[in-house]
C-alpha cells in the first residue's frame, strides 16, 4: 500500500511537471548584451554631456545611489544624481573615458545585473587637463519594464598604503 501510494505521488508531480510548462527561456547572451550597450551607451552620454541618455539609463526612483570618488560624494535619489551630473557637465570640457576590466554577471531570474569595470577618465577642468587611471566602477542594474537601468553605483581609486605594499611583497 505504502509502495502504490509512493508511485501515486510520483505521477501526479510528474504529471504536474509536465502541465505546467516553464516559462520563456532567457536569452543570456542577449541580456549581457543589452547590459554591455547601457554601460557603453552611458560612457559615450557621459563624454557627450548627452543628459537625455543619462537619464534613461538611470531608474527615476527615490532610493537610487551613485557613490563618488569624494569624501562627501553619496548621492540618494535621481534628484540629487541629476543634479550632480548637470553640475559635472557644467564645469568639465572634453572629457573621454575608457572603460577595460569589464565584468558583467546576471542572476538566474536575468532582472538584476551587477558589473565591474576600470575607467580612464580624461577631461579638462577649469582650463587644465585631468587625468585619472584606474578609475573603479561597480554597480546594480534592474530591468524595470524591459530596459535595463542603473539603480546603484560606485565609484573608487585605488589608493596605495603601507600595508597593502607588505601584503603584496610576501
Amino acid at each position: 500500500m505504502k509502495t502504490m501510494l509512493l508511485l501515486s505521488g510520483v505521477a501526479v508531480l510528474v504529471f504536474l511537471n509536465f502541465c505546467n510548462p516553464p516559462g520563456p527561456a532567457t536569452d543570456l547572451d542577449e541580456e549581457f548584451s543589452g547590459i554591455r550597450t547601457v554601460l557603453e551607451k552611458y560612457e559615450i552620454a557621459n563624454e557627450d554631456e548627452d543628459f537625455s541618455i543619462i537619464e534613461e539609463i538611470w531608474a527615476d526612483d527615490d532610493a537610487i545611489i551613485l557613490i563618488g570618488t569624494e569624501r562627501d560624494e553619496k548621492l540618494v535619489g535621481w534628484e540629487e544624481i541629476r543634479k550632480a551630473v548637470r553640475n559635472q557637465h557644467r564645469n568639465f570640457e572634453n572629457t573621454l573615458i575608457s572603460i577595460t576590466e569589464q565584468m558583467i554577471n546576471i542572476n538566474e531570474t536575468a532582472n538584476t545585473a551587477w558589473f565591474s569595470e576600470e575607467l580612464s577618465y580624461n577631461f579638462i577642468y577649469e582650463g587644465e587637463a585631468m587625468s585619472y587611471e584606474g578609475i573603479r566602477f561597480t554597480g546594480v542594474l534592474e530591468k524595470i519594464d524591459g530596459k535595463w537601468k542603473l539603480v546603484q553605483g560606485h565609484l573608487s581609486m585605488p589608493a596605495e598604503t603601507k600595508m597593502s605594499k607588505e601584503m603584496t611583497n610576501n
